[in-house]
């Protein structure tokens, strides 16, 4: 399959789970973002009117992790440094739950082990 196609049909997922996942100020979104090479996450709140306001993010280029990342031995396990990244400043902000958005992903390999390290760390979704 061509990469555009893909492309096309993950963004045509993400369009149909954006439908029902809402971030709230009560309960943010979660949102997933993945490169070939980097994968990142962010906590957005979705108001009423306008485009969503982004609360927090993490990625594999954050200075925290960088290290930790550069010696780790897969993507999967740099997932995990970025998902307890991100439920570290969550919980520093004051957020506890939030609505996981995949964005159109499957809920497998790197995805799966970012929600999964965010959960370990705190986070309720």
């Amino acid at each position: 399959m061509k990469p555009e196609v893909k492309v096309a049909k993950r963004k045509r997922r993400h369009l149909r789970v954006r439908k029902k996942v809402v971030g709230t100020e009560h309960r943010p979104r979660l949102v997933v973002y993945r490169s070939h090479r980097h994968i990142y996450a962010q906590i957005a709140v979705d108001p009423p009117v306008g485009p969503s306001r982004v609360i927090t993010g993490a990625s594999t280029l954050s200075p925290e992790i960088r290290e930790k990342v550069a010696s780790a031995d897969s993507k999967v396990s740099r997932a995990r440094l970025v998902g307890e990244l991100i439920a570290r400043r969550a919980l520093e902000k004051g957020i506890r739950k939030v609505v996981f958005d995949r964005a159109g992903y499957k809920y497998h390999g790197r995805v799966r082990a970012l929600a999964e390290a965010a959960r370990e760390a705190g986070l309720e979704f």
